[in-house]
C-alpha cells in the first residue's frame, strides 16, 4: 500500500502527518521549491494567489495545527512570511520532510483497470516519469485558474495594464499610478487597501454588495465565535440577527461608505473579512465606484455614467476550480458543483480523496486535520466507506441542502458550517 499526496501546503502537510502517524507509506509531491503552499509565494517570487501584504484573516490559535501551536511571539493574525515559516517548522517537527519531493509537478492522475492509480510527473529539470499508487490524496488547493469577467466594450482601446490578483505582488509596483480594483472579496479589499498607500488614486469598482465583517466582534475573533457553543446552539436565523445587529453597531450601513448594500442575508454567500477597507474609504484612500460599463483609451467608464483615468485595472474576481490532471468530471460534476462524499471522497473513483476542498466561515485547519485522520483510517482499513450509490445520495442531499442557504454557484458547493461538519467527520 502506497499513497500519493499532491501538494505540500497546509492541507498536504496535515495529510502527511496523519499518514505518518498511521504508519502508512506515502510520498508528497510538491511542484514548488519548498513546502508552505501559497504562504511562501510572495517572497519566493512565484505566480500565485499571494501578495506581500498578505496576512491571515483567521487567528493563529485556530489556524495553527492543534498539536503544534504557532509561536507565542506571533501576532494574532500573522503575516504570510510568518505563516510560511510556521508551516516549514511544522513539517520538520512532524518528521514528514523526507517524504516530500520538491520541484515535482503532477501532470496526470489515471486509474487503472486493477484499481491502482498511475501518477505522471515532471521534475524541475523537465524529466518525466510515472508512479503507481493504491491511493491518491489531492491537497493542491483550488485557487488555481483566475476568473476574469468578459471584456467590456472598448477593452481593445484601453491603454493601461489589465491584470488579475494572481499576478499582483505589491502596491509599490503602482506608485503614483491611478488604479481601479474590481471586486469586493478578500483579495479585493486587501489589495485596494495596500494600493491606497502607494497609488495616486485607488478606485474600488463593486458590482454586487457583499457582507463585510470585522476580524473580531465584541473582542472575540470571528473564527472563535464560529466554534463557540453559544453560537452553534443558535439557529441560522438567530445567527443572522445577531450578526446584523452587531454590524449595525460596529460600522453602520455599507451604503454609508458608498458601497452597495448586499442583496442577500448574511451567510447566504461567502463574507468578506476586513478591518481595514472601510477605514481606508473613510480616509479617502479608497473611493468606491459601481461596476465598469466600458473602457475608452485611458479612461474607465462606470455604470453610473462617471469616468476616471486609469493606468491599471486589477481584477480581484476570484478563481475557477480546476483539476486538469484528474479524470474528467471529478470532482466537479456536470452541473459545476463539487461532488464529494463528506466533501472528501470521490464516489466511483475508489482510492481518490480530497483535503481542504471546503470553504468555512473561519479557519479551515481543524477541518483538514479531521479530513486527514479520516483518510488515514480509510487507507489502513480502520474505516470502511459505503457503496458508491450510497455516497452519491449523500452528495445529492448535501448539495440540495447547501443550495437552500448559499445558492447554486460553483463556490457554494464547498461551503461548510464549521461545527456540524467537524462533528460529522469525527463521527466517521
Amino acid at each position: 500500500m502506497r499513497v500519493c499526496v499532491i501538494g505540500a501546503g497546509l492541507s498536504g502537510l496535515a495529510t502527511a502527518r496523519a499518514l505518518k502517524a498511521a504508519g502508512v507509506d506515502f510520498v508528497c509531491l510538491e511542484k514548488s521549491a519548498d513546502v508552505g503552499g501559497i504562504w511562501r509565494r510572495p517572497e519566493a517570487g512565484e505566480r500565485g494567489p499571494g501578495y506581500l501584504s498578505l496576512h491571515l484573516n483567521t487567528t493563529k490559535k485556530l489556524t495553527g495545527y492543534a498539536d503544534y501551536p504557532m509561536p507565542a511571539s506571533y501576532p494574532v493574525y500573522p503575516r504570510h512570511s510568518q505563516m510560511a515559516a510556521y508551516l516549514r517548522s511544522f513539517a520538520e517537527w512532524a518528521g514528514v520532510l523526507d517524504h516530500v519531493e520538491l520541484g515535482t509537478a503532477v501532470e496526470s492522475v489515471r486509474q487503472e483497470a486493477d484499481g491502482s492509480w498511475t501518477v505522471a510527473v515532471v521534475d524541475a529539470g523537465g524529466t518525466r516519469g510515472t508512479r503507481s499508487f493504491t491511493h491518491v490524496v489531492v491537497a493542491s488547493g483550488h485557487n488555481t485558474e483566475p476568473s476574469l469577467p468578459a471584456p467590456p466594450p472598448g477593452a481593445d482601446t484601453f491603454t493601461g495594464t489589465i491584470l488579475h490578483a494572481l499576478d499582483y505582488r505589491d502596491g509599490s509596483d503602482f506608485a503614483g499610478q491611478e488604479v481601479v480594483v474590481v471586486g469586493l472579496g478578500a483579495s479585493a479589499v486587501d489589495i485596494a487597501a495596500d494600493l491606497s498607500r502607494y497609488a495616486a488614486t485607488t478606485l474600488l469598482s463593486v458590482r454586487r454588495g457583499l457582507h463585510i465583517l470585522p476580524k473580531q466582534l465584541y473582542g472575540t475573533p470571528l473564527d472563535e465565535v464560529a466554534e463557540a457553543p453559544w453560537w452553534t446552539s443558535m439557529s441560522l436565523e438567530e445567527q443572522r440577527r445577531f450578526i446584523e445587529q452587531a454590524l449595525l453597531v460596529a460600522r453602520g450601513r455599507l451604503s454609508d461608505y458608498g458601497l452597495p448594500e448586499p442583496d442577500h442575508p448574511v451567510f447566504a454567500s461567502a463574507v468578506t473579512i476586513s478591518d481595514e477597507i472601510l477605514t481606508r474609504i473613510r480616509h479617502g484612500g479608497v473611493v468606491p465606484k459601481p461596476g465598469i460599463a466600458s473602457l475608452d483609451g485611458d479612461r474607465v467608464v462606470f455604470t453610473d455614467g462617471t469616468s476616471a483615468r486609469a493606468d491599471a485595472i486589477v481584477h480581484c474576481t476570484g478563481y475557477r476550480m480546476a483539476f486538469p490532471f484528474l479524470p474528467s468530471g471529478c470532482p466537479i460534476g456536470a452541473q459545476g458543483s463539487v461532488e464529494l462524499y463528506k466533501r472528501v471522497v470521490a464516489p466511483g473513483h475508489a482510492g481518490l480523496y480530497f483535503v481542504g476542498l471546503v470553504r468555512p466561515h473561519g479557519s479551515v485547519t481543524r477541518l483538514v486535520e479531521a479530513q486527514s485522520r479520516w483518510i488515514a483510517r480509510i487507507v489502513t482499513g480502520a474505516a470502511v466507506l459505503p457503496e458508491p450509490e450510497v455516497m452519491r445520495k449523500e452528495v445529492a442531499a448535501y448539495l440540495s441542502g447547501i443550495a437552500g442557504q448559499y445558492g447554486q454557484a460553483e463556490g457554494a458547493s464547498i461551503q461548510v458550517n464549521v461545527a456540524p461538519y467537524l462533528q460529522d467527520l469525527q463521527a466517521e
